[in-house]
């Protein structure tokens, strides 16, 4: 790869995000070589899901491993990673964006500001949740694999971590500002932690229910929407009654 090709970017396709990891394998070659390239990195992109989907352990795969699966050589590989964890990320990026696009399409069929929030807070959740045994996608990433990996980017790579997550927070606090604009939240949650917040503690939420288990004792596990639950939390809180 020549220095030319390395410094020469291609404008982000439809709905890709400037400066993502996908777009940053993608522009490392020249404007007439980037169908080719979109091609390719796909290939490895779907083999890494792939592999995830059927490794024992979390991102147990090795570099070599997707290359194989991909059909492509080591050397294409690294025209466009400059390793395992650009792939992951890439991978990541992947699944994030496409999220976003299911849960705008769900959103869109409620009629206010107020039923769209509600509705994004139910479906991520249900999005969040591990997918029953044997009915996972070869072209969907595992939902262990990917709250993994984004624990670790919200601890060890902050940075990586906003740019993976930058298209499910924009949607998240468009949502938050016409529920404020409509009066049935207060103002001001979209630049707030409150609403990073949120979107945490639907994702580990969904994912890890021992807690939630143990609580429920005694009680109809069926008649408990978990996804209703959290969003109850979400938007009432624990309801702290003033003294006196």
């Amino acid at each position: 790869m020549t220095k030319n090709d390395s410094e020469a970017a291609s404008d982000p396709g439809p709905g890709e995000p400037a400066g993502s990891w996908r777009e940053a394998a993608v522009s490392r070659s020249l404007g007439s070589a980037r169908a080719r390239a979109e091609n390719r990195v796909q290939r490895f992109l779907d083999a890494a899901i792939e592999l995830m989907n059927e490794g024992d352990s979390d991102k147990d795969f090795t570099v070599q491993e997707v290359v194989e699966r991909s059909g492509q050589s080591l050397r294409t590989f690294y025209q466009y990673f400059g390793g395992k964890q650009e792939l992951l990320l890439a991978v990541f990026e992947e699944s994030v964006r496409s999220t976003t696009e299911v849960l705008t399409e769900k959103i869109s069929k409620e009629e206010d500001a107020f039923g769209r929030l509600h509705r994004f807070v139910v479906e991520y959740y249900r999005l969040c949740r591990p997918a029953p045994q044997g009915k996972s996608s070869k072209k969907a990433v595992t939902t262990s694999v990917m709250v993994d990996f984004a624990q670790q980017l919200l601890t060890g790579q902050p940075r990586d971590a906003a740019m993976a997550f930058a298209p499910l927070v924009s949607l998240f606090g468009e949502l938050l500002d016409d529920a404020a604009a409509e009066g049935a939240i207060r103002a001001g949650l979209r630049r707030s932690p409150i609403a990073g917040m949120v979107l945490e503690a639907i994702m580990f939420n969904a994912f890890s229910t021992t807690i939630a288990s143990t609580t429920m004792q005694g009680q109809a596990a069926e008649a408990v929407d978990p996804a209703e639950q959290l969003w109850d939390l979400v938007v009432n809180g624990i309801g702290a009654q003033p003294k006196g």
